[in-house]
C-alpha cells in the first residue's frame, strides 16, 4: 500500500516539467522523457530551459531556487492531500 502511494506521488509530481514544457511550446513528453533520462545518469541539475527549449545544467544557466521554498511548498502540498485522503477514509490515521 505505501509503495503504490509512493509511486502515485511520484507520477503526479512530474505533472510539474510536463506543464512547464507544453506551456512553453515544446513537446512535453520528449522533454519528460529526456529530463528523466538525465537524472538517472546522474545529472540533477538538468532543468527545462525554456528560452533555449532545452534541457540544460541549471546551476551553470545560475537558475536556483531556496530550498526552503521548495520544501515548504511540496510540505504543503502533501499535507493537503493526506488531509483529504484521510477525509474519504483511503489513508488510516495513525
Amino acid at each position: 500500500m505505501e509503495s503504490f502511494c509512493v509511486r502515485a506521488f511520484a507520477e503526479a509530481l512530474e505533472v510539474v516539467p510536463y506543464t512547464l514544457a507544453e506551456n512553453a511550446g515544446l513537446n512535453p513528453i520528449n522533454i519528460v522523457t529526456e529530463l528523466r533520462r538525465m537524472h538517472a545518469a546522474g545529472e540533477k541539475y538538468s532543468g527545462i530551459n525554456v528560452k533555449k527549449g532545452t534541457i540544460t545544467n541549471m546551476l551553470e544557466e545560475k537558475v536556483v531556487q531556496p530550498l526552503l521554498v521548495t520544501t515548504s511548498a511540496l510540505t504543503l502540498a502533501t499535507e493537503t492531500v493526506r488531509m483529504i485522503l484521510k477525509i474519504d477514509d483511503i489513508v488510516p490515521t495513525r
